[in-house]
């Protein structure tokens, strides 16, 4: 039985080793929410909310997160006994619209503390199987072809399985011919971040020929029925990430035909419960599903490492060693990468597989609050 009895959130701010530019902005430092929940029987586990800064990715922000959990998340989990955090995800959504990462954050958060309540890795706890995973790499917009096609060759020479690539238009074309025709065989993909409308189909379409493994996400996040009709345009599969934030979008975009591939955040969805129901409904339509990052540190990296164990994980998913961030993180032993591309997962360590670094946390630390129930 799942009981907590407090929730401490701390905000830090982590820098980044090197500005991070996508279609919608740059970032040079990650304002993180961390969250260590407590529960009755004295176990405790560390979560993170994924939350941007600003309302670039989704309506949420970190301050709105750091609201949500405190006046509405955890009150909710207070004071209630679960036979499992699978229960949980329900409890939230009831008469409570919205705010999916801020319930994600407790909601995996408490997957964390099941796991070291019971002594098993977070992996097994939610069915996952594999005990490598297939790392890709996201690169952000670059000032030039040339500087992109340099970033690639490192990234390649490194052993990433998966190169992205951030694109935007009138940085696209170029920049993704530059580095196909550099690289004939690499396995590159396209990331737009909602950055075109259907008028923008022609760069797309320009691009069809370059044997991507995927176009994720080129059109508004909300909108499915031109997905579909963008993909009827194009061989090249479109992946859908920002607009997929439950199993019913997940379904929507099935039945339309608005995607051929899927990826999952958890903290886009609300945790791990509706991530495992959208994993289970797309492996039995032959859906092909994803991990993708969110600039995690090495906490919220574990939670996608277990998620990304599961069977129908098919493509390499963001999961890129610590080091490709951050100068320093947050965990140990800081997640790495082998020189053939694969992440471990920690399958013979309980929890969720890391050990925090508390004191650095207290070093990066610019707010912290105590709820009780």
């Amino acid at each position: 039985m799942l009981e907590i009895t407090s929730i401490t959130l701390r905000e830090i701010r982590l820098p980044l080793r090197e500005p991070f530019r996508i279609s919608s902005g740059t970032m040079t430092e990650r304002r993180i929410a961390l969250l260590e929940l407590h529960d009755a029987s004295g176990v405790s586990a560390w979560s993170e909310c994924v939350a941007d800064d600003t309302p670039n990715y989704t309506s949420e922000t970190i301050d709105t997160a750091w609201l949500a959990i405190s006046n509405w998340v955890a009150p909710r989990v207070f004071g209630r006994t679960f036979d499992a955090p699978g229960d949980v995800f329900a409890v939230l959504e009831q008469d409570f619209r919205g705010h999916l990462m801020a319930k994600a954050a407790v909601e995996m958060g408490m997957w964390g503390v099941e796991a070291t309540r019971l002594g098993v890795p977070l992996a097994r706890l939610i069915g996952g199987t594999r005990q490598t995973i297939p790392v890709g790499i996201s690169l952000g917009i670059q000032a030039s072809p040339a500087q992109l096609v340099e970033k690639v060759r490192a990234a390649l020479a490194e052993g990433y399985r998966k190169i992205k690539l951030k694109i935007m238009p009138g940085k696209d074309v170029d920049f993704v011919r530059a580095v196909r025709a550099e690289f004939p065989t690499a396995p590159l993909m396209a990331d737009a971040n909602n950055a075109y409308t259907v008028d923008d189909a022609g760069a797309l379409v320009a691009m069809d020929d370059l044997n991507l493994m995927m176009f994720e996400q080129p059109l508004a996040w909300e909108d499915i029925v031109r997905h579909a009709s963008l993909q009827k345009m194009l061989r090249t599969p479109i992946c859908l990430d920002e607009s997929i934030t439950s199993l019913a979008r997940a379904q929507d975009m099935i039945t339309l035909g608005a995607g051929r591939l899927i990826n999952i955040k958890p903290g886009r969805v609300g945790g791990f419960a509706e991530s495992l129901a959208i994993h289970d409904y797309c492996e039995a339509h032959g859906v092909p599903v994803w991990c993708g990052g969110m600039l995690e540190s090495g906490i919220g990296r574990a939670y996608n490492v277990a998620l990304a164990s599961l069977s129908n994980f098919h493509k390499p998913g963001d999961l890129s060693p610590s080091a490709r961030y951050w100068a320093e993180d947050v965990v140990t032993p800081e997640w790495t990468m082998s020189t053939d591309g694969m992440v471990t997962v920690p399958f013979d360590t309980p929890g969720i597989g890391v050990t925090v670094n508390v004191d650095r946390i207290d070093a990066l630390t610019v707010r912290t609050v105590t709820l009780n129930r």
